[in-house]
């Protein structure tokens, strides 16, 4: 009967050791997607990209278009909104985070830009992955 209490204290404190809270990790998520959001709303496009994996294997599809990288992606933004007024204020609303694992993520959404003159929105799907240095986005969906 010891062995079996033994044992059974065992699993638990090391399950307990390694759980993680899906609430502090949405919560993290909701983080980096808020810095963009204020990043991008001042005209900062590269402080915005910082909630992207700086890779060649990032994977941004909007319309019908997919770019690859990091680099490429800034690139594409910078032509794209070459000024505050045209990047406008972005606001995430709708926002579902789905914890899949300790280390992987989905974020569904809409997304809207207010602008002078129109306000461009869409729907978006972002995987997340958990690095060393916290929450990244490595493939983005946004229509």
């Amino acid at each position: 009967m010891n062995k079996i209490f033994g044992l059974f204290l065992t699993i638990l404190v090391f399950t307990s050791c390694n759980s993680f809270d899906k609430k502090v990790e949405e919560q993290a998520i909701m983080e980096v997607m808020n810095q963009q959001s204020q990043a991008w709303s001042n005209g900062d496009v590269e402080g915005y990209m910082q909630g992207y994996w700086k890779s060649e294997k990032l994977r941004f599809a909007s319309g019908d278009r997919v770019t690859f990288g990091w680099e490429q992606t800034l690139k594409n933004y910078k032509k794209s909104y070459p000024s505050k007024t045209k990047m406008g204020e972005l606001v995430f609303s709708e926002i579902k985070i789905e914890i899949l694992t300790e280390n992987e993520a989905l974020a569904f959404g809409r997304w809207k830009l207010n602008r002078e003159g129109d306000n461009p929105q869409g729907l978006f799907t972002l995987h997340f992955h958990k690095f060393a240095n916290g929450w990244k986005i490595v493939s983005d969906h946004t229509s």
